[in-house]
């Protein structure tokens, strides 16, 4: 993660706290359904083309403000790394900020900055991705800052010696020093069997050991064979004229030399391969909690839209059921959150997780059973279709609210091609959204959220020593 870090494990405890008390019933059934239908997002012009180097480009153009967004996503995360070099993808979302040849190290956020721009990179499971958006007179210092790592980033063991040092202390600081994410982060390792499906089995952040025994061949080998251009997609978005961007694009980028395609990606990881259940002792928590993780299918899958709204209506928010049930009305928990995929979208089998942390006095034991109560509720009787319409409408806001930045359209157009597998999907994957059924909420909770299907971990804090 670079200085400004987007990382979205940072935010996985962010649990909403909840308070006060829920409506009596005979009001709430008063309350009026959401409307289901409203409007929907613009269309996003999109070109697609090819560069001979196998740089895939997609425009898009919108002169609704004088800004560009230069997005660049290449195909590797922690999926594509191996036993022993965990950790590489994240270590370079820092050494691509260290210098090329013609940019010093940490001058690239000081020309986009006072060029009035901002910048930021991320690693997910499945992609890092490198930004920018400026004022759309100076589209050329984008591309050129992106092509010119891209061709001769500074590899050197002093650049390595230093980002290793730098991603350690952001695990610390992080990750390690921090109540429950660390079991977190292991639990969500642990729903995939490692000898079969590592690409998914292991930490996103990568191991202290396998940071410390990075070497600077793997680490230029690594380069090497995964920022090219034929293993990457450029995304431009805003305002600016297609002619000259494609002009600026070959200029900076076209004579980068393309490499052989990377191995492909091993992960054979069974559903419903029977309950696990384990107990932690989180040196840094201070109250019990749970987190439980269930494995879903990939993002593309026909299933993921059911399983977004069951996690909206299962515990995103105040008036979610697990808030409302457990932490509103029984009073055992300060928060309650669930999740699909919390370290990004995949191609492979995914997660889908509720954390939940426990009022004082609340053993994980208890907190554990009352979650499992509403999961069987759902399970058996379904969702309304009042929570189904919020949902819905929850989320049609937030696609419209996204396609309303350069950059914003820019990434989901990055989703749409690299998760969906076509840039149009950007237009027309809301449909499948639309399309969901209370039906599909309630089968997709009795097909996944199953006990042979989950790992289950209770959470308590070290004892108290004893006078």
């Amino acid at each position: 993660m670079t200085r400004r870090s987007r990382t979205r494990l940072a935010g996985l405890l962010a649990v909403p706290l909840v308070a006060g008390a829920p409506l009596p019933a005979t009001l709430a059934a008063q309350q009026p359904a959401p409307a289901a239908e409203g409007p929907l997002p613009a269309k996003i012009p999109l070109e697609r083309y090819q560069l001979p180097n196998g740089l895939t480009v997609i425009l898009n153009e919108d002169h609704s403000a004088q800004v560009v967004t230069v997005d660049v996503w290449y195909d590797v995360g922690a999926r594509n790394e191996r036993p022993g070099r965990s950790g590489f993808a994240h270590l370079f979302e820092h050494m691509m900020f260290q210098g090329s040849s013609n940019v010093k190290k940490g001058e690239h956020f000081q020309l986009v900055e006072r060029a009035g721009g901002s910048m930021n990179g991320s690693t997910q499971i499945d992609r890092t991705n490198y930004f920018q958006t400026l004022p759309s007179n100076r589209l050329n210092l984008g591309l050129w800052l992106e092509a010119d790592r891209m061709r001769s980033l500074a590899v050197t063991p002093e650049n390595l010696k230093n980002q290793q040092e730098a991603v350690k202390e952001e695990r610390r600081l992080r990750f390690d020093n921090q109540p429950y994410i660390g079991t977190v982060l292991l639990s969500l390792a642990a729903a995939y069997d490692p000898k079969t499906c590592f690409a998914y089995g292991h930490e996103l952040i990568g191991s202290m050991d396998d940071l410390n025994a990075a070497k600077v061949e793997d680490v230029q080998a690594f380069f090497k064979q995964y920022y090219a251009p034929n293993n990457a997609t450029l995304v431009l978005t805003g305002d600016f004229q297609p002619a000259e961007a494609k002009r600026l694009i070959t200029q900076y980028f076209g004579d980068i030399a393309r490499v052989d395609a990377p191995p492909p990606v091993q992960c054979d990881q069974p559903f419903n391969p029977g309950e696990q259940r384990r107990r932690v002792t989180d040196a840094k928590a201070t109250l019990p909690a749970t987190f439980t993780v269930w494995r879903i299918p990939e993002t593309k899958h026909a299933d993921t839209p059911a399983l977004q709204f069951l996690a909206t209506i299962l515990g995103q928010g105040e008036s979610s059921r697990l808030n409302k049930a457990i932490a509103r009305e029984a009073k055992a928990a300060l928060g309650l959150q669930t999740f699909l995929n919390a370290v990004g979208p995949t191609r492979g089998p995914g997660t889908f997780g509720v954390l939940a942390i426990a009022n004082q006095g609340v053993p994980a034991d208890s907190l554990d059973r009352l979650i499992a109560r509403e999961i069987a509720r759902i399970a058996e009787s379904g969702v309304t279709e009042a929570e189904l319409a919020k949902a819905k409408n929850a989320y049609r806001a937030s696609t419209i609210n996204t396609a309303q930045t350069s950059l914003g359209r820019a990434e989901a157009i990055h989703h749409a091609t690299m998760f969906l597998g076509d840039p149009e999907a950007v237009n027309t994957d809301i449909r499948r959204y639309l399309a969901v059924t209370a039906a599909d909420v309630q089968r997709v909770a009795k097909a996944y959220l199953r006990p042979e299907n989950g790992l289950f971990t209770l959470i308590t804090p070290p004892e108290a020593p004893k006078p």
